[in-house]
């Protein structure tokens, strides 16, 4: 607009020039030499002025030029900034997988028989699943004290071990189950005193298998705040 204002104020300023020349020209006490000397320093301020606004508007098309590249610049790092953004993102979403997926790879159980005080178990007629109440850890909560059953929340390699105590003249029989099928047991059979026995084994479950232990049928076991008869059980590793 500055630009279109300068030309316009320039060709009307020509114009006054010319017209005023023009009557000093047909005047008969005109200098002709003189006025020739005027418009050659006229021509003079004309060109610079040309000058003048040629430099102007090769400046404002610089201008121009130099305003479209700082935009090109920031549209791209507007791009390489949502580009920043949504690889953060992927990034966080990725770690948070893995967290919840290593979180759901920690399982480890080990409980006592008897939540507190003294006290037996047995001798009944049937077997009986063993709830071992005293939770020392439950890691991934796989294992309900109020069932006694432990599930398996992962596919994978466990290990489980079991210990049983009974008093002399008494018999005990305990063995660990995987999904109702007899894996390995336990049996002291009336001892001289005090008997104590336990058992391990290294069993793969998929998910949803269960794990747990019965007492057999007339026999009965014994539990005190030693916490002599237990169960634990933890996940190796995951396949």
């Amino acid at each position: 607009m500055k630009i279109k204002t300068m030309a316009v104020l320039l060709l009307v300023l020509l114009l006054c020039a010319g017209s005023s020349i023009a009557q000093d020209l047909l005047s008969p006490s005109v200098d002709i030499i003189a006025e020739l000397e005027k418009l050659k320093h006229m021509d003079g301020r004309i060109q610079k002025l040309e000058e003048t606004l040629t430099k102007v508007l090769s400046e404002n098309e610089a201008l121009k030029t130099e305003v479209r590249d700082s935009q090109n610049k920031l549209e791209t790092v507007q791009k390489e900034s949502e580009a920043l953004k949504t690889l953060v993102q992927d990034s966080q979403n990725k770690l948070e997988s893995l967290q919840k997926e290593n979180e759901g790879k920690k399982v480890a159980f080990s409980a006592g028989l008897l939540a507190s005080g003294t006290g037996k178990i047995g001798p009944i007629g049937d077997t009986k699943t063993l709830e071992y109440k005293k939770v020392f850890s439950n890691v991934g909560n796989a294992y309900d004290s109020n069932t006694g059953i432990f599930t398996a929340p992962v596919k994978g390699v466990y290990y489980f071990r079991f210990y049983g105590h009974c008093h002399d003249g008494t018999t005990m029989a305990i063995s660990l189950l995987k999904n109702g099928q007899s894996q390995c047991s336990v049996h002291a059979w009336k001892p001289a005193s005090n008997g104590n026995a336990s058992n391990g084994v290294v069993l793969t479950l998929e998910i949803g298998d269960k794990i747990n232990t019965v007492l057999w049928r007339n026999t009965w076991v014994y539990d005190d705040p030693a916490s002599y008869t237990s169960f634990s059980g933890f996940l190796i590793f995951p396949l």
